[in-house]
C-alpha cells in the first residue's frame, strides 16, 4: 500500500540528461501534505491514512463546510482544501499533524499519477473514437459521421455499446510508471517524464508505482 500524495500540475518543460538527450517532463508542485486523520482496525475496521493539502485562507474559509471545519479543529490543523485517504498496512509510523513532503519519493524511480482529464464536451466519432470518416470530395454526402451500425431484418436495431458521439474527457485517468526525473525539495517540485492527465493548476495524486516498468 502506498500513500496518495497531492500536488498541482504546473505545465510541461524539457531538460537535458547527462548524454545530452531531450527529456520532456511534466512539472508538479507539491507542498507538504499533512496527516489529518488516522484510521485503524479497532475503531474503523481498516487501516488508513488521510492526508490534507493546500491551506484555505480567509476569506475562502467560508467555502469550508462546518463539519470539515470541525474535523480540522479536532485534528489541530488549519483547514485544507483537499483530502485524500490511502489504505496502509500499518499506521504506527504516522501521527496526526505530521507533515509529509516529496522526500517520500526520494528512493522511488517510477510513480503513478492520477488526475481528471480535460473536458472536451460533446464530440463526434472522428475525434472521440478516431474514425477515418468518408471521402473528402464535394460530391460525397459522407464526411465526418459514423457509418451504418445497425442490423438487417433481425434483430433490426443497433446493439448497445457501439462507438457513438458523446461526452468526451473529464474522466479520472491514471498514468502508470512515469519516470521520476528530478525532485527539488527546496522548491517543492517534482518532474516526471511524459504527460499527466488534466489541465494546468489541476489537482493530481502521486503514488509510488504499483507495477514494475517493463
Amino acid at each position: 500500500m502506498t500513500l496518495k500524495f497531492m500536488g498541482k500540475k504546473r505545465g510541461m518543460t524539457r531538460i537535458f540528461d547527462n548524454e545530452g538527450n531531450v527529456v520532456v517532463c511534466t512539472v508538479i508542485s507539491a507542498e507538504p501534505n499533512i496527516v489529518s486523520q488516522i484510521k485503524d482496525k479497532e475503531s474503523d475496521g481498516y487501516n488508513a491514512i488521510q492526508l490534507a493539502a493546500e491551506k484555505v485562507k480567509s476569506p475562502k474559509l467560508r467555502n469550508v463546510s462546518k463539519p470539515l471545519q470541525g474535523h480540522f479543529k479536532k485534528a489541530g490543523i488549519e483547514p485544507r482544501r483537499y483530502l485524500a485517504q490511502s489504505p496502509v498496512d500499518q499506521t504506527d509510523a504516522y501521527q496526526v499533524g505530521q507533515e509529509i513532503d516529496l522526500g517520500l519519493f526520494a528512493d522511488c524511480k517510477f510513480v503513478d499519477v492520477t488526475g481528471v482529464s480535460k473536458g472536451k464536451g460533446h464530440q463526434g466519432v472522428i475525434k472521440r473514437h478516431n474514425f477515418s470518416g468518408g471521402p473528402a470530395a464535394h460530391g460525397s454526402g459522407f464526411h465526418r459521421h459514423g457509418g451504418s451500425c445497425g442490423m438487417r431484418t433481425s434483430p433490426g436495431r443497433c446493439l448497445p455499446g457501439q462507438k457513438k458521439s458523446g461526452h468526451m474527457g473529464n474522466e479520472r485517468v491514471t498514468v502508470q510508471n512515469l519516470q521520476v526525473v528530478k525532485i527539488d525539495l527546496e522548491n517543492q517540485v517534482i518532474l516526471v517524464k511524459g504527460a499527466v492527465p488534466g489541465a494546468r493548476e489541476g489537482l493530481v495524486y502521486i503514488s509510488k508505482a504499483t507495477k514494475k516498468a517493463v
